[in-house]
């Protein structure tokens, strides 16, 4: 696999960032033209479909730079305040080399061997094993990990983990990440203030007024008809506006993560030290409390059944299926769950001496059979000590 070089990954990330950046002030003119349209119905509840299109769409005409402005606005807040939202929300507290010599070395060296400006080291209580880079320029960029993950993993693999977030940092993973929460965040605020401001005490079509009992039953039933279409276009408007918010995170593409992982392995030139600490944090990386767009930044964020279709990570099996055929890793099969491990949390951890055999036979994985078994003294990763 090529380093970084995947520029043309680089670009593309580049490319999307502005067009998700474009979409998300046509997603907010969607949402304030849905806005107008019930505003228009509660203030006159007898005017026809066209007209109150065109009413609508003159607000949304004066409304436009009002709506820019608040879009840009909430994008300058994100901008400079980001990291400080992420760390309340996960507990992230920055850590120095007097705190964390082990993981401050083993981040620092992997940047001085390439010349990789150095990010921020940060802390999170947490016993789940996960990680993550945050950040939208080298003044902010970040690399946060959980305690649980510098507890269980060995500095080889530790390594490995920091080489895969780097990486997101160099491609452009992190700002495509962060633009995505943003759009997110903007969208579903103003379509939660949207249902709360017209649907939580009901509309009440015609500003509130009572009907006039010398009102035909035809006029009232052609007004209320208009009325009633009118405000559901602009429900359907709002859903469909919320859920492209949502599926605007299917534009970060799935390979970013195996980019990542043949970044890491460029870095370190450990294929099995990745592929072990993958393994390991396989169906470990829950962070409690966390949010879902902290998790679609994390190392790995699993899922399953129909949530796999808008998942934003692939299977940590697809992945190291990858490293066995194109990095020269050497297969390493799942560790039991989470429930069934011995001694608890830390058995698969600190059983060395019980764990000391020989891996399963090689597998077939999608590229084709992998690599021979190698010999006695290669990397076990979790299941035993390293040769």
């Amino acid at each position: 696999m090529a380093a970084y070089g995947l520029y043309t990954h680089i670009a593309a990330n580049k490319t999307r960032s502005v067009v998700l950046l474009i979409g998300l002030f046509v997603l907010v003119y969607v949402l304030v033209y849905a806005g107008a349209l019930i505003a228009e119905v509660v203030i006159d509840g007898e005017r026809t479909v066209p007209d109150y299109l065109r009413a609508a769409t003159a607000d949304l005409i004066k409304a436009a730079p009002f709506a820019t402005l608040g879009a840009a606005l909430w994008i300058v807040i994100a901008y400079f305040f980001h990291q400080k939202l992420i760390d309340a929300v996960t507990g992230g507290h920055a850590v120095t080399r007097a705190e964390q010599p082990r993981l401050y070395n083993l981040l620092e060296n992997l940047c001085i061997s390439r010349g990789i400006p150095m990010p921020k080291l940060k802390i999170m209580d947490s016993e789940a094993l996960n990680a993550f880079a945050s950040g939208l320029n080298p003044k902010q960029y970040a690399i946060t990990v959980t305690t649980g993950l510098v507890e269980r993993l060995d500095d080889a693999e530790i390594e490995a983990v920091l080489g895969h977030e780097l990486t997101h940092i160099r491609n452009g993973d992190v700002q495509m990440m962060v633009i995505a929460v943003i759009i997110a965040g903007v969208v579903g605020f103003f379509g939660e203030l949207m249902f709360r401001l017209f649907f939580q005490g009901g509309i009440r079509i015609g500003g509130g007024s009572s009907s006039s009992s010398s009102s035909s039953s035809s006029g009232d039933r052609k007004s209320g008809g208009g009325a009633i279409v009118v405000v559901i276009l602009a429900i359907v408007l709002i859903l469909l506006a919320w859920l492209l918010s949502q599926v605007v995170k299917l534009a970060l593409s799935r390979s970013r993560e195996f980019l990542a992982d043949a970044g890491s392995v460029e870095l370190t030139k450990n294929p099995d030290a990745m592929i072990s600490a993958l393994r390991k944090i396989e169906n470990r990386g829950e962070l409690e409390g966390a949010t879902s767009a902290v998790m679609e930044m994390c190392l790995d964020n699993p899922r399953s059944g129909f949530a796999d279709l808008f998942a934003t990570h692939p299977s940590v099996e697809s992945r190291v299926d990858a490293l066995v055929k194109f990095a020269g890793g050497h297969y390493l099969p799942p560790l039991p769950p989470p429930a069934t491990e011995p001694n608890g949390a830390e058995g698969a951890a600190t059983d060395s001496d019980d764990a000391d055999t020989a891996p399963a036979e090689p597998r077939h994985g999608p590229w084709g059979d992998a690599p021979p078994a190698p010999r006695s003294g290669w990397l076990r990763g979790p299941w035993g000590r390293r040769g």
